[in-house]
């Protein structure tokens, strides 16, 4: 790395980081890289881009993303090494900051299990490697968010397959002209990229480099390395860019025309979230030739459509995408004669309730609040997720098979009570927002209480508008608003109190200036502690994310 510029105040001590600022610096440059994309200024982009890869902000924030936030920064790549502790982070810093000779290690294949009984491969790069993505990431994805397609969704800032999924929902409305849909499936995407093909379309990004370096890095598996010369190892916090990169310009190759305004005047509409995709279609001879079309553009970019998974349906019999099911149901009450109904796909449905079956028995014999406790952030999570489409006949099914492995749990811990005294002592009204339901699972003698889908209300999800980019300066008060919104519904989960909390700081932390809800774990922070008297009052508490929370109480 060189030497480092745009410093936030250089520290080894790592609670003692300026984060609010070192936030504010990325920002403001991810904005400048943006604009200066827009403008078509690259001799500009390119300067702004060497700035960020040697902020010394980037680096730290970028150490923090890798080592404290993502979900597997407990995963250890091929050197066994992990930054758990602060000593060590800023150790990784120091080194990340004066290091000369970056070359990447292999990655360490592992394997996840499909919803499909098969298994995905990961690549999990070292600690030091993920690191060194997010510094390229934050330098190369505000150049192309200024250039990706509308109809991207996946794996970009302030996009999310709610959006995707709205965008299909205005598409083929009934009074449409989209009536056949291509649901296709691309045969092994992130291992099939051709490199050459991906080089040419990042261009001269000054860290091509490093780039090409982890693409030709290999992976070990079992101990035994193996050369890669195709494919984005998934598994890297920069490969979902590089896979958007890659399948950038599918539009074009499907002749999708925009008017002045931004309004689609073709007759076709293409849908990607990452490598799932639909094309919306007048006919089925069209769907056909843009199945044929798209499978051409694709074998340019090493890649071409999964024959056995890719299907030309009429929109009355219904297709699945992103865990959903979008279908035209035949009513008597509507011009048309047709109504459009997006509802959870049996797929879906059929994996949540394998995942509550699981969490149920890896609890038996363990205590009811272990297990309401495991098993309320996966009620919750799945909720959200459905929440947004016509879901209340699907989660009242949902909350029945939840009865069923309640009763299945009781009968074996107390095989010899009772139906009445199991009846009394593990169901009641612990939920007083909802007095009248006495069917509520829990633990009496703490308050626990599991929660049920369909305390969960349908609420509509607002799409995100055309091409807009959290990078984009000039749309500053839209995506505050969007924050707003969305940190107002992702309160609801908190107590009443606790929303006031959040409310009352604007749904922000107050250590580093972020968005409350930006996935990092959250911590209640007492500002006089309940040992000194403190109390569970609004005027004593704050909302701050888990690191925020550490540095409060270190520097206490």
């Amino acid at each position: 790395m060189q030497a480092t510029v745009n410093v936030t105040k250089s520290t080894l001590d790592w609670h003692s980081v300026n984060w609010r600022n070192a936030f504010s610096m990325v920002r403001n440059l991810r904005k400048r890289i943006f604009k200066a994309t827009q403008e078509g200024n690259w001799r500009k982009v390119r300067n702004l881009q060497r700035l960020m890869l040697r902020s010394f902000s980037n680096v730290l924030i970028s150490v923090r993303k890798a080592a404290q936030i993502n979900k597997g920064k407990n995963t250890p790549g091929v050197d066994k090494y992990l930054a758990t502790t602060p000593q060590k982070r800023s150790l990784l810093v120091q080194e990340l900051v004066g290091s000369q000779d970056p070359k990447p290690k292999p990655t360490k294949r592992v394997y996840i299990p499909k919803a499909n009984g098969k298994k995905r491969p990961l690549g999990i790069p070292t600690i030091r490697d993920r690191c060194l993505q997010a510094i390229i990431k934050n330098a190369l994805e505000p150049c192309w968010e200024a250039q990706f397609e509308g109809i991207s969704y996946g794996f970009r800032p302030g996009r999310s397959h709610h959006d995707a999924i709205g965008k299909i929902y205005l598409s083929v409305r009934p009074n449409g002209k989209k009536k056949w849909i291509v649901d296709a499936d691309i045969k092994g995407c992130f291992d099939n990229i051709n490199h050459n093909q991906l080089m040419q379309s990042i261009g001269n990004f000054p860290g091509r480099g490093l780039i090409r370096q982890w693409l030709k890095a290999g992976y070990v598996d079992n101990n035994i390395f193996y050369e890669q010369q195709a494919g984005t190892p998934q598994g890297g916090i920069i490969s979902p860019l590089l896979a958007n990169i890659a399948l950038h310009g599918m539009e074009d190759a499907l002749g999708v025309k925009y008017d002045c305004r931004g309004q689609i005047r073709s007759k076709r509409i293409l849908v990607r979230y990452a490598d799932d995709f639909v094309i919306l279609c007048e006919t089925k001879e069209d769907a056909h030739k843009a199945s044929t079309e798209i499978n051409s553009w694709l074998k340019t970019k090493g890649l071409e459509l999964s024959q056995e998974k890719t299907k030309i349906v009429h929109i009355t019999k219904g297709f699945d995408f992103l865990g959903f099911n979008i279908r035209h149901y035949k009513v008597s009450n509507t011009a048309t004669g047709y109504k459009l109904l997006i509802k959870p796909s049996r797929n879906y449905l059929q994996q949540t309730r394998k995942d509550i079956k699981r969490v149920f028995l890896e609890h038996k014999g363990k205590s009811v609040g272990a297990l309401i406790a495991a098993i309320n952030p996966i009620i919750r999570g799945k909720s959200n997720y459905m929440r947004k489409m016509v879901a209340t006949e699907s989660f009242n099914k949902l909350d029945t098979y939840l009865f069923y492995r309640q009763v299945r749990y009781v009968k074996r811990t107390h095989p010899n009570k009772s139906k009445g005294w199991t009846q009394n002592k593990y169901w009641g009204r612990f939920n007083f927002q909802r007095p009248n339901d006495k069917w509520v699972f829990g633990d009496k003698s703490k308050g626990a209480y599991m929660l049920k889908f369909s305390w969960f209300n349908i609420k509509r999800h607002p799409l995100v508008e055309k091409k807009s980019s959290p990078d984009d300066p000039k749309l500053k008060d839209y995506w505050e608003k969007r924050q707003k919104k969305r940190a107002e519904s992702e309160s609801e989960k908190f107590n009443k109190i606790q929303q006031k909390v959040a409310k009352r700081q604007e749904y922000r932390c107050p250590i580093c200036g972020n968005s409350l809800f930006n996935d990092e774990p959250l911590h209640l922070h007492h500002k006089i502690p309940r040992c000194q008297g403190g109390k569970d009052e609004i005027k004593n508490l704050l909302w701050l994310h888990q690191f925020c929370h550490h540095k409060v109480h270190y520097q206490n």
